[in-house]
């Protein structure tokens, strides 16, 4: 195996392109706000603890939805199935997508949307500073899943699981 040479820390796109070589799921966090339903994509989804139930998730400060989703009171994580590639796409560029969805409105005004390969409802725990983006801890209220293949990102692109073994 060749490897190209080390980049020092200060290139961000380098880093970046490093930190793109690990696959990871595509996921639609979702929240309630006062201008109505909001959700955006994210691939920054991590579990953390079964007892209590805790899962993680990044928003980028940068984000125009920043401020709504690191102040709300709860929100959904939404696994994305290999079928869902346009679901995930309507989130990255608009936070209003929800226009043609199956979606429901939970007790508390969280967004959920139906079909999704597995849905985290969540009261957020904590939220932690982390340098260009934060940490929202979430506690999990109710979870639910469906059969199916995930959708995949790496390398800035879409893909679809194949099984290798």
């Amino acid at each position: 195996m060749t490897q190209t040479e080390h980049t020092p820390l200060e290139d961000t796109r380098a880093l970046r392109q490093a930190l793109g070589r690990f696959a990871t799921g595509v996921t639609v966090i979702t929240t309630g706000t006062e201008n109505g339903p909001l959700g955006i994509t994210a691939n920054s989804f991590a579990s953390v603890s079964l007892d209590p139930p805790l899962v993680l998730w990044s928003p980028a400060k940068s984000s125009s939805r920043f401020t709504q989703f690191v102040k709300s009171e709860s929100f959904a994580i939404h696994v994305a199935g290999d079928d869902q590639a346009d679901l995930a796409s309507a989130f990255v560029r608009q936070g209003d997508a929800f226009g043609e969805l199956d979606w429901t409105e939970g007790e508390d005004g969280t967004p959920l949307i139906e079909g999704c390969l597995a849905r985290f409802h969540c009261r957020t725990e904590a939220v932690h500073d982390a340098g260009d983006h934060a940490i929202v801890l979430g506690r999990v209220i109710a979870a639910c899943h469906r059969e199916g293949a995930p959708l995949i990102f790496s390398g800035g692109q879409f893909g679809l699981f194949t099984k290798l073994l």
